[in-house]
């Protein structure tokens, strides 16, 4: 599904990152779910999107934990502790490479994963029993659902929403050609 979507709020993201030859990045919001097996099967793009464009694209986690997979959103919650210690994306792709193990295992895998990226996974567990990361989850939801997102994965980059909840077949080539589109006119 390519939908356009209104910019978000100012107070909803921060803003891109510079690139190192001048203007912001173009952003790509990439909305997931931790526990959501097709969030997994995006990782090969997301890796060769990185790949590819390196710093001239500012690839970003937002959280969409769908009511059906449990732990999700203290997946989200865990990924957020993870940010602040310095290790959001190794921690996400972590967990996202074990989504099956997670609905066995359950919130104390996120801790174990934790532990095994080398973080203070005593932490981990405290924030999720303080739940010091609930603010930032909802407050992405609430923007996902603002513009329309539905399911995960969703892409939005440069005003167009893609969804990759139906399979991943053909949307990273339209992400490169939005993103090629957005650095040549930059």
């Amino acid at each position: 599904m390519n939908e356009s979507v209104p910019p978000p709020s100012p107070a909803a993201s921060s803003s891109p990152a510079p690139s190192p030859s001048g203007p912001p990045a173009p952003v790509l919001d990439v909305w997931c779910d931790l526990e959501c097996p097709d969030c997994r099967s995006a990782l090969g793009d997301l890796r060769a999107l990185r790949e590819r464009y390196g710093d001239r694209l500012d690839i970003r986690l937002r959280h969409f934990p769908l009511d059906k997979h449990p732990h999700a959103f203290a997946a989200a919650q865990a990924a957020e502790e993870a940010a602040a210690q310095g290790r959001g994306r190794p921690y996400a792709e972590a967990v996202l490479a074990r989504v099956a193990d997670l609905g066995r295992a359950g919130e104390g895998l996120l801790v174990e994963i934790a532990g095994e990226l080398g973080l203070d996974a005593e932490e981990f567990d405290t924030a999720l029993i303080d739940g010091r990361h609930i603010l930032a989850v909802d407050a992405d939801v609430a923007e996902g659902k603002a513009i329309g997102v539905r399911g995960t994965p969703t892409y939005v980059i440069g005003g167009t929403r893609l969804d990759g909840g139906q399979g991943q077949r053909g949307l990273r080539e339209r992400i490169e050609e939005i993103a090629d589109r957005l650095l040549a006119g930059a």
